[in-house]
């Protein structure tokens, strides 16, 4: 293992300008983790940082220039660092995985943020640890690239993720099904607590630990909870209904994680361990976007359901603080909560400002087209969002084959717009801001990916821009709206991703 040095800091953005850390996790959870540094990649570099989540961490451009590189390399560690891997267990695929843990991340500090905020910083690809099975502890680069567009796509869409600073590249060879290049991803989040940290306690028969995380995570996150009567009650009841929520959003853009193990559910409630994941291109309700995942269980329409399981397995290890009643009563909230943002994400996509009773009809028969032609998922909800209520001709209907069936509807969906006491140019607007014109399609991925494989971070950059604003016009950017190509729609993904 390379010895790890200090990075050399300078203040040259006229206020103190290096993060300050806490480790509350590794102060706060003994035997909860393993401490150990990273060990770094041969002749690594950077290749590219988020500008906008460097500002919003308060590090100016000089943190990525030599020397102060280093970090993101795993070669450095700053002041008040104190690296260390995390412990948990879970369910993968539905079956008990036993002990898994941060095969090859690192959990670096926790940077105090001006607004009292905590956000960790995990250093994924970071090698080898106690918890790595028979891993290399080892990230390759287009696994890196992937999630670092994923991240700020969802965050940029408005749905709770954990984000991606720095993508690091290097000469060192990785192999998966063939010989890669090793890359490291530098991650934030406010936590990397996962149902499965419970879990793994509960089944090693601990209650005391799986009390004292709960502890843990009820004061560092929901501080109003702490000394409450029933705060376990309280606070699960909450991480149910921000389940719920999440799934609502990435039911409504067209979002497939791909594989939701109960170790990669965040406690929180944010999208996090991208992997296999993809947007939808065509509406396919099945879609399966982790080829690994031979019987479907992770398909784009099962998430929620998977979600509301991944909660029963955290009841379950948390049943020695909660009663059998508090238990289901917790989780009885998870539907009306899921339907609730569903609906209400929903009607905005439409344009419906108001509740009527023949919404869920018009949703239904617009989906129900889009299955039977094939429809693109983001297309058709932004073309949707150019109608005008008093033109017969919809934008939409050139890409449809049934004329009839779409006319049908679209008389039937003009009508319930005439509902609305508001105009055109207002309802146009205000679909757009929730029908994205951009997203991260698996084909736009992978071309940035073979440039970034040579070192070209142009396409890189300019999705990355385009990301930012999904929601805009952006003419300079109408390419990367287009339909996907073909080949664009069979990418085969795997866990390895």
């Amino acid at each position: 293992m390379s010895p790890v040095k200090s990075a050399g800091l300078d203040q040259d953005c006229g206020a103190d300008n290096t993060p300050q850390f806490a480790h509350s996790y590794g102060q706060q959870l003994s035997g909860f983790y393993t401490h150990l540094p990273p060990t770094p990649l041969k002749g690594a570099r950077l290749l590219y940082h988020s500008e906008p989540l460097a500002c919003e961490l308060g590090l100016d451009e000089s943190w990525f220039r030599a020397p102060k590189t280093a970090v993101w390399a795993g070669e450095a560690l700053l002041a008040g660092m104190a690296p260390l891997a995390q412990v948990y267990s879970g369910h993968q695929f539905g079956q008990w995985a036993g002990q898994l843990g941060d095969g090859r991340g690192i959990l670096l500090g926790e940077q105090q943020l001006g607004d009292g905020r905590h956000m960790d910083w995990h250093l994924k690809g970071a090698g080898l640890t106690p918890y790595s099975r028979m891993g290399d502890g080892r990230a390759v680069l287009r696994s890196v690239v992937r999630e670092f567009l994923a991240s700020e796509a969802l965050h940029h869409l408005g749905i709770p993720t954990s984000r991606a600073l720095t993508i690091v590249t290097s000469d060192h060879p990785v192999y998966r099904e063939q010989a890669e290049r090793g890359a490291m991803l530098l991650r934030v989040a406010e936590s990397h607590v996962r149902f499965g940290h419970f879990e793994h306690f509960y089944y090693r028969q601990q209650p005391a630990q799986v009390k004292q995380l709960a502890d843990y995570v009820i004061a560092r996150h929901w501080p109003h909870l702490s000394g409450q009567e029933e705060c376990y009650w309280l606070w699960f009841t909450e991480v149910v209904k921000r389940t719920a929520r999440l799934m609502a959003h990435w039911q409504t853009v067209g979002f497939a994680h791909g594989v939701m193990n109960t170790d990669n559910m965040s406690i929180l409630g944010i999208t996090m361990d991208y992997g296999p994941f993809g947007f939808l291109d065509d509406y396919v309700p099945g879609y399966i976007c982790n080829h690994s995942d031979h019987q479907g269980r992770y398909a784009f329409d099962n998430q929620p359901a998977v979600a509301l399981w991944n909660l029963h397995r955290l009841g379950q290890a948390l049943s020695d603080l909660l009663t059998a009643a508090q238990l289901q009563q917790a989780l009885a909230a998870y539907e009306p909560e899921l339907m609730a943002a569903y609906g209400q994400q929903m009607r905005a996509k439409l344009g419906f400002f108001e509740h009527d009773s023949q919404d869920n009809d018009l949703l239904t028969g617009l989906l129900s087209l889009m299955i039977k032609e094939g429809r693109d998922y983001t297309r058709t909800f932004r073309l949707l969002s150019e109608v005008e209520i008093h033109s017969a001709h919809s934008p939409l209907r050139d890409d449809f084959i049934d004329r009839a069936a779409f006319d049908g509807w679209y008389h039937r969906y003009r009508a319930r717009l005439q509902q609305e006491s508001i105009d055109d140019a207002a309802r146009q607007q205000s679909m757009k801001a929730v029908n994205p014109k951009y997203i991260l399609r698996n084909y736009l991925a992978q071309l940035a990916i073979d440039s970034a494989q040579q070192d070209d971070i142009q396409p890189l950059q300019r999705l990355h821009q385009a990301l930012q604003q999904p929601f805009a016009d952006q003419p300079e950017f109408n390419d990367l709206a287009a339909l996907p190509p073909d080949w664009g729609k069979h990418l085969e993904i795997s866990c390895s991703s």
